[in-house]
């Protein structure tokens, strides 16, 4: 495949990883209604991880057990059991904003590790302002929604599941076992319901004791099988192809397409400063993105 016709797919396959992102909040939402929060992460990895061992046997890929592919699939266990623990953690200490706004972050500090510590890749003057520009403009959707009062253990457990996140990208790409995206799947998410099993002595007195509503079905279902197959499809087809600041650059998107779809699907009111705040968003991305859009698609066409 060519750089100009593989464009589309990545493209394609981005955009579809950050709907799903955005998507997951409101499907978390409704899965933890009814269920303690950490017993939905328990359930949702086991569960996802039988899901994905069927599709690895109908697709015929291995899974294999040698050193390096462990340690692939430990450093992608990162971005599950590590990141989104702390997310469900912070929930307690911190609004959804001020928690989306943190993690927002992201992108600039994946980028700062990879040109400054890992020198795994050089950003140009734009893609620094780009990343300035679309930061500012998160912070601006954000900065009347966040509380005045902050309280510092979820700032410290947003920031453990930032780093979290970053390492499991950078961790993969260093490692870079030969695998299917399928495979890498499987593996992480096999290692992270391994690990939640270490949770379930502090959370057994909330073992459910009901069935949940249809509503909360729906959350959990989407976050089984979209959040935690499809997304990490995407995912670690991306950051195998992609520099890890542009793969972590869906963490800025992602808050802002969940403002968006708050509103149109819960009538949520979307203030004239988030509006500005949204474009300034925008307009950083694509000037981060400018770079490798002009020598991937704009060049060859000419």
């Amino acid at each position: 495949m060519t750089a100009k016709s593989s464009l589309p797919v990545t493209a394609s396959i981005y955009m579809l990883l950050v709907l799903i992102w955005a998507t997951t909040p409101l499907a978390i939402v409704w899965s933890v209604q009814e269920v303690h929060p950490m017993w939905v992460l328990v359930i949702r990895y086991f569960g996802a991880s039988v899901i994905a061992l069927m599709l690895l046997a109908i697709m015929r890929n291995p899974l294999p057990y040698d050193s390096t592919s462990l340690k692939s699939y430990v450093a992608g266990s990162l971005n599950l059991i590590g990141a989104q623990l702390f997310i469900y953690l912070a929930a307690n200490y911190l609004t959804s904003g001020l928690m989306a706004l943190i993690f927002g972050f992201s992108p600039l500090i994946a980028g700062l590790i990879g040109h400054v510590i890992l020198k795994t890749h050089k950003l140009v003057a734009l893609q620094w302002l780009g990343m300035a520009v679309a930061v500012a403009g998160l912070s601006f959707v954000f900065a009347e929604s966040a509380e005045s009062k902050v309280n510092p253990i979820g700032i410290v457990l947003m920031l453990i599941s930032m780093v979290s996140y970053i390492s499991s990208i950078f961790w993969v790409k260093q490692i870079n076992a030969p695998l299917k995206p399928m495979s890498q799947a499987t593996g992480s998410l096999l290692v992270s319901a391994l690990g939640s099993v270490f949770m379930i002595p502090f959370i057994w007195q909330h073992f459910p004791t009901h069935m949940p509503s249809t509503q909360a079905w729906i959350g959990f279902g989407f976050t089984l099988v979209m959040s935690s197959i499809v997304a990490m499809l995407c995912y670690f087809w991306l950051i195998r192809r992609l520099a890890a600041s542009t793969v972590s650059l869906s963490n800025v998107m992602t808050p802002i397409i969940a403002l968006i779809l708050g509103a149109t699907l819960n009538h949520e009111h979307i203030s004239p400063n988030a509006i500005l705040g949204i474009g300034v968003v925008m307009l950083g991305i694509v000037m981060y993105f400018w770079k490798e859009w002009k020598q991937n698609y704009f060049s060859k066409k000419a």
